[in-house]
């Protein structure tokens, strides 16, 4: 089915499906038979509690979910700043109560205007390596989530911009405590906070990394986020703050990056077309390009369609034979052909063409392992090479939902940990422009994801919006964990709607992933017990500590219920 310029409800999807491209509804163009089921309150959740009480408070002040979910973005940026912020971006969806549309909103950061396709190559044209290439300012790309959040509260704020501040300044102001993973993203990036007096000083005692339990206040992040408090968004990408970012960048640190004061002048975050797709009776929405996470975790449920995943059983080592099967099928289209679609011709309808993930379904056997996992070749695609692309686990997410039936589903990043290791005006710069591919060409062919001057930079980030048979959403949710995102996401969505269990027995299922040619599963759960006969089908198990982030929100008699990862330290409210 061609994109179109006009929204088809989901009810309508359940029909003709499958539907590639979902622009943003028009009035009742989701929900047919009016909006979600009221309820008094709402839920938010978050991977950090301080965070998740920023949000409920301002849902118990009347705020809406959009209100909610931008005051756990603030508050997140305070007490996570090893994974988002306000200097990184997200991606968000939002579901509207009232009208029942659907709207995606792209807050990715864009690699600055003057960046060539060498810019993560060494004089001799070598690929650099990647810590060579993320420390400093040469990973920094043109933060999105200020613009985000500004576009998100035009639309869909009740309270006053300020207001949704004032959680992430009292934080900052007053401080908060080092928790345990706080501390040992502390530990892990120790050997190279040498060159970063700046990080050093907020987040480091006594010469060391600061302990658990650490009292932590940041006044030049409680400065900044009043100056944007009371300017507004426009105060981030011009004037001072804006200085200094670009000051940081090219003088912070000797491998300096080229980010102008033309390039945040002139940044803008972007309303795009979801992608959907039906699994079962339900349809199963996400984030376009330059987000590989909707249309990887749509194939990954499309060609596990024509298995009884749910007789076959959550504890059966066949069920993850074929989840993993069909993640790596999926994964090695995702390496060959996503990437901005502004810039690169992305076949996302080729991908999800029903005949084309019957015909990736059928490589998949019951018995044993497909020999290679090469991409396939999707209608509409062009001659590409594929082309691995590095994320290293940071992120966020965090979900809201209001009692007028809105719900926010956001994922946000500054890549890795402590991303570039930069700090501007009390808070960390991404290091996003590493998750481009560092080798531009390959066999005479372009690399999808290589860098481009304003392009946006290939993600994993995942949130989802999941509605029923009837059209009403029921689930939305998220992780982080850099490409082991959409396996997160993918692997919860088959837990709730193949296997029938609850959220938060979903998002405790063992995670799943790859490494080269074997399997790895998370230990100490019961798959790991049972890695002798997922080896039975022919790939080498590898048992590892895969930990996950994932939050979410499920639609349970009649109101909206939060949960959490219990791998995090995240939280619910749930009134």
């Amino acid at each position: 089915m061609k994109k179109s310029s006009a929204l088809l409800s989901v009810k309508s999807l359940l029909y003709f499906a499958p539907i590639m491209l979902l622009a943003a509804a028009p009035a009742g163009a989701i929900i047919e038979d009016g909006a979600a089921a009221k309820q008094s309150l709402g839920t938010v959740s978050s991977a950090d509690p301080r965070a998740t009480a920023a949000g409920e408070l301002i849902l118990r002040q009347g705020g809406s979910a959009a209100d909610a979910a931008m005051a756990m973005m603030l508050a997140l940026t305070v007490v996570e700043p090893q994974s988002s912020g306000i200097g990184g971006g997200g991606f968000l969806l939002h579901f509207d109560g009232d009208d029942g549309a659907l709207t995606t909103i792209d807050g990715r950061e864009t690699a600055p205007a003057s960046a060539k396709d060498d810019l993560f190559l060494d004089e001799n044209g070598e690929r650099l390596g990647f810590i060579q290439a993320v420390l400093g300012g040469r990973s920094v790309g043109t933060p999105g989530n200020m613009r985000l959040m500004a576009k998100t509260h035009e639309k869909w704020g009740k309270l006053k911009w300020e207001a949704l501040f004032a959680p992430a300044i009292k934080l900052a102001e007053e401080g908060f405590e080092v928790n345990e993973v706080l501390h040992s993203r502390l530990n892990r990036l120790a050997r190279v906070w040498g060159e970063f007096p700046a990080a050093q000083k907020l987040y480091w005692r006594d010469g060391k990394p600061a302990p658990v339990g650490t009292l932590i206040k940041n006044p030049d992040m409680a400065n900044t986020l009043r100056t944007l408090a009371k300017e507004g968004a426009d105060a981030f990408y011009k004037g001072p703050i804006a200085e200094d970012i670009v000051k940081t960048v090219q003088s912070g640190h000797p491998n300096k990056g080229d980010l102008q004061l033309t390039d945040l002048a002139s940044y803008k975050a972007i309303q795009r077309d979801a992608v959907c797709n039906s699994y079962h009776q339900y349809i199963v929405c996400g984030m376009g390009p330059p987000s590989s996470g909707a249309s990887t975790v749509l194939q990954i449920l499309g060609q596990l369609e024509r298995f009884n995943l749910g007789n076959i059983g959550a504890e059966n080592p066949l069920s993850w034979h074929l989840i993993h099967e069909s993640m790596r099928l999926a994964y090695a289209d995702r390496e060959k052909y996503l990437a901005d679609a502004d810039f690169v011709s992305v076949p996302i309808q080729g991908l999800l063409d029903p005949y084309y993930l019957a015909q990736r379904s059928n490589l998949i056997k019951v018995d044993s392992s497909i020999s290679s996992y090469d991409a396939g070749t999707p209608p509409g695609s062009e001659k590409r090479t594929a082309a691995e692309q590095r994320e290293i686990p940071g992120t966020t997410h965090f979900v809201a939902a209001d009692g007028d039936g809105n719900l926010v589903s956001m994922t946000s990043t500054i890549e890795g940990p402590f991303g570039s290791q930069l700090i501007s005006g009390g808070f960390f710069l991404n290091n996003e422009l590493t998750d481009f591919t560092f080798v531009p060409e390959q066999d005479g062919a372009p690399v999808a994801n290589r860098v481009q001057g304003g392009k946006r930079p290939l993600s994993s980030m995942s949130p989802t919006i999941v509605f029923d048979k009837n059209g009403m959403p029921i689930l939305a949710l998220g992780s982080a964990g850099g490409k082991r995102i959409i396996m997160h996401v993918a692997k919860t969505l088959v837990g709730v709607l193949d296997f029938g269990l609850p959220l938060d027995k979903a998002i405790a299922l063992p995670n799943i992933y790859f490494a080269r040619d074997a399997v790895q599963i998370e230990n100490g759960t019961f798959l790991a017990d049972k890695s002798d006969e997922l080896a039975a089908y022919g790939r080498t198990v590898l048992t590892s500590n895969i930990g996950s982030k994932v939050n979410g929100a499920q639609f349970i008699d009649g109101k909206w219920v939060g949960f959490a990862d219990p791998r995090s330290p995240g939280t619910a409210f749930n009134e």
